[in-house]
């Protein structure tokens, strides 16, 4: 009776998350038809992979016209260029390897959890198949990913390769064979390709060292010496290339102020939607701890759930937990399969009959049927438990004739100020996204992008999408100048004197994320004359106060 009800549940969880995989498909689909920026930024990364295309570096001086610079590392647009330099800067481009990423991701996570628990016996076959592919389709089913995964930046692209890097790493120190030099130093290049896509790699670097310390604290010394060698020439070479911008505008331009309450905010969000993988991850953890020895996948889930602190910097969100999600789809899927395959073993010590009393009969095998009554009450708790997880993370569009009608039937209306249902809720550091946008928003984004065909001069956008489709140039990057004025990095004179002359025909701000000094040259010299509304935002067009702008 007890294995029916299992496997009924666990159908029932895997029918649940492959409904989420195409609510996913769905939102991703529509955000390839979008031409213009959906999440902020995504216009100046898609700008970045422009240069790369040209062969130009994208860290430049912002004190000089265009006053443009990134911080973003290279990799990810680098190997988008390809595309960019064929079909031109669409977003398409980047939100495709974005997407891509995430289902690699995916599919990674189960093959951790496949390697990471023995073959069960004759009757459990295929339930440690199941459990891995549940564990995949969790981290797809994640608001956050869900929120992220399709978008032009480069964040999810980096959690694939550190989810990577960690894989190879487990099947390094497999204890059944033998351990290959090369396959340590494919790990070590994976890991310099996670950071230099993003500098949040960092974490994962610090668990992966950590974790060859505790293995092997020479190996890991030797090892650590020629990462960081390798990945300060790296640093060095396109320094010097930039003339030192690349120093100023990824490093000190990342220095950001520190906000505790949105951290908090943001560890409550993580913890209140994915609380039951948690659980069944710290549980494995506690395991490893007390009657194992500790793996790899355990040693990055707290370095994941630790770099969670990084999202009290302005602007950061609820992706700085992409990482430490990943993480705890593995830990909760091995907790998971070797529950349901009978897979665990103690070794003895004082917790060991409190332990057994829970799972086995003292001494028994786990193919004894003899086994405490808890013990099968905890194999039909895990499928509830992913389905508990899937209740937590409810997201859905809730228009169209397909998913209005499907959002109607499971009773999940519109709860945001679009037509979609998000389970997470909106908190400090939250990005407003995951809703789909709308043919009125493609049309709106139309209407911004032709003020570039109204004049001569160049415009300052907030968003660099509307000068892409209008062929024009990118005039500066507003929250790196933002970054950098706030940390005495950045002089606005000369941005300041082409405002207060009107050299610029329009001004379109968005969020007003510019320097102080900035904003207060706009108010004086330029007024709003027209406000359009794009994917849910105000889009305020200005006009230089000599032409009569109302």
């Amino acid at each position: 009776m007890t294995t029916t009800v299992q496997r009924v549940l666990l159908g029932l969880a895997l029918l649940v998350f492959a409904g989420y995989l195409l609510v996913y498909v769905n939102y991703a689909g529509a955000l390839f038809a979008f031409p213009f920026d959906y999440d902020q930024g995504e216009g100046f990364e898609l700008y970045d992979t422009l240069l790369f295309s040209r062969g130009e570096w994208p860290y430049r001086n912002n004190e000089t016209y265009p006053f443009y610079a990134s911080n973003y590392p290279p990799l990810f647009h680098v190997l988008i260029a390809p595309l960019v330099r064929l079909f031109g800067p669409q977003y398409w481009t980047g939100r495709l390897l974005g997407f891509i990423g995430t289902l690699i991701n995916a599919a990674l996570i189960g093959l951790a959890v496949y390697r990471a628990v023995p073959p069960p016996a004759a009757k459990g076959a295929g339930t440690r198949e199941i459990t891995a592919v549940l564990s995949g389709l969790a981290f797809l089913a994640s608001n956050t990913i869900y929120h992220i995964g399709p978008l032009f930046r480069q964040h999810m692209f980096m959690v694939m390769l550190e989810t990577l890097a960690v894989v190879l790493l487990a099947n390094f120190e497999r204890p059944d064979r033998p351990a290959r030099r090369r396959e340590l130093a494919l790990v070590i290049a994976v890991l310099l390709a996670a950071g230099y896509t993003k500098q949040l790699a960092v974490m994962t670097a610090a668990a992966v060292f950590g974790f060859l310390f505790l293995r092997g604290p020479l190996r890991a010394v030797g090892w650590g010496l020629v990462f960081a060698a390798l990945g300060l020439l790296i640093f060095g070479w396109i320094d010097l290339s930039t003339g030192g911008q690349w120093s100023l505008n990824a490093v000190a331009a990342n220095v950001n102020l520190y906000i505790p309450g949105q951290a908090r905010d943001l560890y409550i969000q993580w913890f209140k939607l994915h609380g039951p993988l948690i659980v069944m991850a710290g549980l494995l953890l506690l395991y490893e701890a007390y009657f194992d020895r500790i793996s790899v996948y355990g040693v990055w889930f707290v370095a994941g759930v630790a770099g969670g602190l990084l999202s009290g910097k302005w602007g950061a969100g609820d992706s700085y937990f992409a990482t430490a999600i990943a993480a705890t789809c593995v830990m909760s899927g091995v907790f998971a399969a070797r529950t349901l395959t009978g897979g665990w073993r103690f070794e003895a010590n004082y917790l060991t009959r409190w332990a057994q009393k829970i799972f086995y009969r003292r001494g028994a095998e786990p193919s004894d049927k003899k086994r405490y009554p808890f013990a099968s009450a905890v194999r039909i708790l895990v499928p509830i438990m992913y389905l508990a997880y899937a209740l937590a993370v409810r997201h859905i569009s809730t228009e169209g004739p397909f998913w209005g009608a499907v959002s109607d039937l499971l009773g999940m209306p519109a709860n945001t100020r679009y037509a979609f249902h998000d389970s997470a809720g909106w908190v400090m550091g939250y990005a407003t996204i995951g809703h789909s946008p709308t043919a009125a928003d493609i049309e709106a984004g139309h209407r911004i992008a032709a003020y570039y065909d109204k004049t001569d001069k160049p415009i300052l956008s907030e968003e660099a999408g509307f000068a892409l489709m209008a062929g024009a140039q990118v005039v500066t990057n507003p929250t790196q100048l933002k970054n950098l004025w706030e940390n005495g990095l950045y002089d606005p004179t000369s941005l300041v004197e082409m405002i207060d002359a009107q050299e610029f025909g329009y001004v379109i701000f968005r969020a007003q994320f510019y320097p102080q000094p900035i904003l207060d040259a706009v108010a004086r010299a330029y007024i709003t004359v027209e406000v359009i509304e794009m994917n849910g935002f105000e889009y305020i067009i200005l006009a230089p106060k000599e032409d009569g702008g109302t």
